[in-house]
């Protein structure tokens, strides 16, 4: 995004002869102003005027139709977390406005940076429960960072400035900009503006030295020291610096899902992820260690567990730009507010002035003993089986492609067997977990990075979810691939009735439970996701025999277009290693 509105020639005529503009012209050229190249939106009656004066300016940004207002949030929540810049989806009121609601919840939960515009009834309708009304601002206002109901054209320009800005500024989120239709339509003279000013407890916060050298401090003295990264450190493409601190330091470190691949995960001393369905190795050494040093993360349950016996030896450091996270749910002994590309480069430069680097020789030989004993594995089978799929993937892309998930076992599995080397890699739904989100966040990682390799990870339950998103790769020449990890069951829900409920089925079977699809019975398969995407137009391929997997993933990645996979897997396998919600480490499941 760019603020520097001088460089940027207004490319309307209107616009340049500083005349009247609609209201809906003033959001498009501010679109174009903030930088803005591609936008997902589907129309509607409360936002006519929008698509029209997107029509008027389709040289200067592209408009990709969705096939359902969910699938193009995603979709901008793909393209922003594969790019690191603003994604933009549009809707109509209403029901349009409210199939926008799941995404701006995943953006709220993931520190997503988007910004979503909905048409509005017309002012004199707002509250009078008129055809396709919602009160869209009230009911976004607990998932957002901002929400805007524009009541005077005027202000367009200004708003539109704060949208992107907040957006992107300090802790990344969602921002909502709700729009009636007569403020479309009204005709001002825009006054553009160069940039809005934040309120001060709004601003960035930088850490003093006197704190970051207290650090350094007990980085001297610890003994057992562990590193604790999220998606703090992808935002603000910290991960340079994370690499030059991890080799300075030699201290070992684990990720949460939202920062796998700010470290590489192929280095010796990277931990991989921990959690519930983490690494066994940096599960121990976050719990075993004296010296807990969190940047970017927030400490949420999937990580803790039982948050009361989270790092129990531990001293924690905890360096966030969002001061809330402090205290919120892990008790910490040195809280930091600092934006966290600065804290670490700083601690970086301190480090090259004067720094005794620890001898924490045991403790590093202990945990490349826990690497090597309790690797990422499975048990070999007749059969295709998720984990050796992803394997397969991974080894044929050289760990380069970008990878998207939907929710569920597949998820995880794709998280353990992929090595993430770069950071932006892994695009998935971690906070609120929203299963229908693999592919559409394909579609729009693809779109932002139109010459890298887009691959959706699914379940066939997450899949169908989103399907019709096939649609949008085929018109709009986008070649995002599907690799689905079909076994016709709900697999998460169906570990835990397995674990849990004695493996009583509660409506976790997809297909007829008389005939269930599995690779013994391939005629149960249920639906036929080859025939649905080549009703779709779009090739596919399914299999089920280990010796063919191979050349099909090759198929599928030598595609210059959108491709399904269809890989027919058991639903027996359970994600291991495992936490059990709310249990500690000494309580984790390995085999």
């Amino acid at each position: 995004m760019s603020t520097d509105t001088d460089t940027k020639k207004p490319s309307t005529e209107a616009a340049t002869k500083g005349g009247e503009m609609s209201g809906s012209d003033v959001v498009i050229e501010a679109l174009i102003r903030e930088g803005v190249k591609d936008i997902f939106a589907y129309p509607g009656g409360a936002s006519l005027e929008l698509h029209q004066s997107l029509a008027k300016r389709k040289d200067d940004i592209r408009v990709i139709l969705p096939r359902h207002e969910q699938g193009g949030a995603f979709a901008a929540e793909g393209y922003a977390r594969a790019s690191g810049k603003p994604g933009v989806c549009m809707a109509t009121s209403g029901p349009g406005a409210t199939n926008l609601m799941t995404a701006i919840a995943d953006a709220f939960m993931d520190s997503t940076p988007m910004v979503a515009i909905t048409g509005q009834v017309y002012s004199k309708f707002i509250g009078k429960a008129a055809f396709q009304e919602t009160d869209f601002f009230g009911m976004t206002l607990p998932v957002v960072k901002h929400s805007f109901l524009v009541l005077d054209v005027t202000e367009l320009p200004m708003i539109m400035r704060k949208a992107f800005k907040i957006a992107t500024s300090g802790r990344p989120g969602p921002v909502v900009v709700d729009i009636p239709k007569d403020i479309q339509q009204a005709m001002t003279v825009p006054q553009w503006v160069e940039d809005v000013p934040l309120r001060s407890d709004k601003l960035p916060t930088f850490a003093s030295d006197l704190e970051l050298k207290n650090v350094v401090k007990l980085i001297e003295e610890a003994k057992r020291p562990a590193i604790y990264f999220g998606g703090g450190v992808v935002s603000a493409e910290a991960h340079k610096e994370l690499t030059e601190f991890v080799e300075r330091t030699g201290i070992p470190c684990a990720s949460t899902l939202m920062g796998a691949g700010s470290f590489p995960e192929t280095h010796e001393l990277s931990l991989k992820w921990f959690g519930m369905h983490g690494s066994a190795y940096g599960n121990w050494a976050v719990h075993n260690c004296d010296l807990l040093l969190t940047f970017g993360a927030r400490f949420d349950d999937r990580i803790t567990g039982d948050v009361t016996k989270f790092a129990p030896q531990a001293e924690i450091v905890h360096i966030d730009i969002d001061p809330s996270e402090h205290n919120k749910n892990k008790i910490v002994h040195h809280p930091i507010v600092s934006e966290i590309k600065y804290a670490i480069g700083r601690m970086n430069e301190l480090m090259a002035q004067s720094f005794q680097k620890p001898d924490i020789t045991p403790w590093i030989e202990q945990v490349q003993q826990w690497k090597r004993d309790f690797p990422f594995s499975w048990e070999e089978s007749e059969h295709i089986l998720p984990q050796e799929a992803i394997k397969t993937l991974y080894d044929l892309t050289k760990g380069e492609a970008i990878i998207s998930t939907g929710v569920g076992q597949h998820q995880m599995w794709a998280a353990q067997f992929y090595n993430f080397a770069h950071p932006r890699s892994l695009i998935s739904s971690l906070g609120l977990g929203s299963m229908g989100y693999g592919y559409p966040a394909a579609v729009g990682a693809k779109v932002a990075c139109p010459d890298r390799q887009v691959i959706d990870i699914d379940g066939d339950g997450s899949f169908a979810m989103n399907i019709q998103e096939l649609a949008t790769a085929k018109i709009e020449k986008i070649a995002a691939k599907a690799m689905i990890l079909n076994n016709q069951h709900l697999g998460m829900v169906v570990q835990w009735e397995d674990r849990f409920y004695n493996s009583v089925r509660g409506n976790t079977i997809l297909g007829d439970e008389n005939n269930i699809g599995s690779p013994e019975n391939l005629g149960g398969i249920y639906p036929d996701y080859v025939t649905i995407a080549k009703g779709f137009g779009l090739p596919a391929r399914r299999v089920h025999k280990r010796e063919e997997l191979k050349d099909a993933i090759q198929e599928m990645l030598d595609s210059d277009e959108a491709f399904l996979l269809d890989v027919i897997v058991p639903y027996t396998e359970h994600v291991l290693p495992m936490i059990p919600a709310g249990k500690t480490v000494d309580q984790m499941v390995v085999k």
